[in-house]
């Protein structure tokens, strides 16, 4: 498999810092080439939520520098990146409460990791940063962490109520401002000529699916500066809606 990958980030209209983190690099390793891509999102209401996500993303630099290498080299399994990820959300939601209590404030990040490799995607998810998959249409695969997710999941919103309700944006948890945190983890087969995207939820509230389908379909996604000019128009049509946010998308495009 090889693979394309742009990202592209803005502050947005309000906010006076961008407290969006990622990174996205593919390795060559002994199993052919993979991608490891992660995005967090600060908490735009906690101080500090930028150095909580860059610190997250820093652990998963670490992790892609000393343990990837290893693993590919033996084998991957699910088991291998869940216990590998969900410890490092684990230790790093005790290290950033530590952090923060160490100076009288409140921190925390979302997180979405996403591994692609010739045969699998592996992702993990805290709070409401997405992954997507975008081939013939547009597939979530990841579940919001979130009171209006579940309130859907509960049958008590409509997913169009739930994009409305003012709750939509109050996480169930995240990384460093919660008591324990329970990653959600998602693995299934990869496809070639196809499109992986992570965002923050700045990227998603004010467009709809087939903007997003429009922009970052594989047919338009073929190279490096084209794939970051569809990104940023669509974080242009964000903000022309009034998407308050900072909006951070990162593609990463196999053929």
């Amino acid at each position: 498999m090889n693979y394309i990958v742009a990202a592209t980030t803005d502050i947005g209209l309000t906010k006076k810092t961008n407290q969006d983190s990622y990174k996205v690099r593919v390795f060559t390793t002994d199993m052919g080439k993979v991608v490891l891509a992660v995005l967090c999102d600060g908490m735009g209401g906690l101080a500090k939520g930028e150095v909580a996500s860059a610190s997250l993303i820093n652990a998963f630099s670490e992790w892609s520098e000393t343990r990837l290498p290893l693993l590919c080299a033996s084998g991957i399994t699910d088991s291998d990146i869940r216990n590998d990820w969900v410890n490092i959300a684990v230790d790093y939601n005790r290290k950033i409460k530590s952090y923060a209590a160490s100076y009288g404030i409140n921190m925390g990040t979302t997180v979405t990791a996403m591994l692609l490799t010739e045969t699998r995607y592996y992702i993990m998810n805290v709070g409401d940063t997405r992954a997507y998959e975008i081939s013939n249409g547009v597939n979530i695969l990841t579940r919001d962490q979130t009171v209006v997710a579940r309130e859907v999941e509960l049958g008590k919103l409509t997913p169009e109520e739930a994009e409305r309700d003012p709750r939509r944006s109050v996480l169930l948890q995240c990384v460093g401002a919660s008591d324990e945190v329970y990653p959600d983890m998602f693995f299934g087969d990869i496809k070639k000529d196809a499109v992986y995207m992570l965002c923050s939820d700045g990227f998603r509230h004010e467009i709809t699916p087939d903007e997003i389908y429009a922009y970052l379909n594989p047919a338009v996604m073929t190279e490096v500066n084209g794939m970051k000019k569809n990104m940023e128009s669509l974080i242009s049509l964000n903000k022309y809606r009034q998407e308050r946010d900072n909006i951070t998308v990162v593609s990463v495009r196999t053929y």
